[in-house]
């Protein structure tokens, strides 16, 4: 069984964005986002982007979200 210290520890690692927040409202009296939005930069194919892109626009979807939604998706397996 694990002592409160150990529990309060791993509670603690796991949780750390939750952490920076509250440390941020400490600092400065306002709540920050826990998450921001970050750019990246890449290559990908130039004919592949741009049906990506035809496609997202045809179907009302945002581009970013949906590349968040595949990255998801390949974390899981």
């Amino acid at each position: 069984m694990q002592s409160f210290l150990e529990k309060a520890k791993e509670v603690i690692a796991k949780n750390q964005d939750v952490i920076a927040v509250f440390e941020e409202l400490d600092r400065t009296g306002k709540f920050r986002k826990r998450t921001y939005k970050t750019r990246i930069s890449f290559t990908i194919d130039e004919d592949l982007l741009n049906e990506f892109r035809n496609y997202c626009k045809k179907n009302g979807i945002n581009m970013s979200g949906k590349i968040e939604s595949y990255i998801r998706s390949e974390l899981k397996n």
